[in-house]
């Protein structure tokens, strides 16, 4: 079930939210480093990520899923958010070269759907980057944040979601190790504990960070086939033998 868009925008706009702003944020750039010339879409409530590629992409747009509504953005330019089903996308075939989607597949009834869908709109050799609650972690146990809300996964249940729907996964990522508190002194150490999470792979970190390219010919298994066997000519009744 979807988050109000009210109360995502209000988590983004409390302290917590700014620092998870801050390294998401980071995550997402470090995967898509360069988007010059390329078209990107963000899914779900992808907005306070989408700000770096503004000026660098050809092409940034934001899609809201009609169950959790839409707000202006950017705020003070020429909106370039829309509202729409996140199983029917208003967009063509191969539109699109990067899709960031947050705040969806946890979200959504229909997360196997939403991904056909973002595969029908990704061009070939396009990039989805997937942020998603991880379920062992403290971020997917408290409600307080929009991390908390939904279905969260296991690695290998993304995995498994990605591939069924003609995804490869190409890049895996962790992100948000510090504890979801809305403490002043926590969250001024909010990126020692990024690094240090980071660099030992610890396995509390509050979301999965994957990178996935678009798979272009699904993979079809190979039957052995059965042979029948082959029998001796039998003779008619009241017919020569000859």
């Amino acid at each position: 079930m979807f988050l109000d868009v009210v109360d995502l925008r209000s988590f983004y706009a409390q302290p917590l939210g700014v620092v998870t702003r801050r390294l998401l944020g980071r995550a997402v750039r470090a995967r898509f480093n360069d988007v010059r010339g390329l078209s990107v879409l963000g899914l779900g409530y992808a907005t306070p990520y989408l700000g770096v590629f503004r000026e660098e992409a050809e092409r940034c747009i934001a899609i809201m899923p009609a169950a959790q509504g839409v707000v202006r953005w950017p705020a003070t330019a020429p909106t370039l958010a829309a509202l729409a089903d996140e199983t029917e996308l208003p967009l063509a075939n191969s539109s699109m070269d990067r899709v960031v989607a947050v705040h969806l597949l946890e979200m959504t009834p229909n997360a196997a759907e939403v991904l056909r869908e973002v595969w029908r709109v990704l061009a070939p050799g396009g990039r989805l980057l997937a942020i998603v609650p991880n379920r062992s972690s403290v971020w997917a146990r408290l409600d307080t944040t929009p991390f908390g809300n939904g279905s969260p996964f296991s690695r290998g249940q993304v995995v498994r979601l990605l591939r069924e729907a003609l995804f490869t996964p190409v890049g895996w990522g962790e992100a948000l190790y510090v504890p979801p508190i809305s403490s002043k002194w926590l969250l001024r150490t909010a990126v020692p504990w990024e690094r240090v999470g980071g660099r030992l792979s610890l396995p509390f970190a509050g979301v999965h960070v994957v990178e996935a390219t678009k798979q272009l010919y699904r993979p079809v298994m190979i039957k052995k086939a059965k042979l029948s066997p082959v029998m001796d000519p039998a003779l008619v009744p009241g017919l020569p033998a000859g």
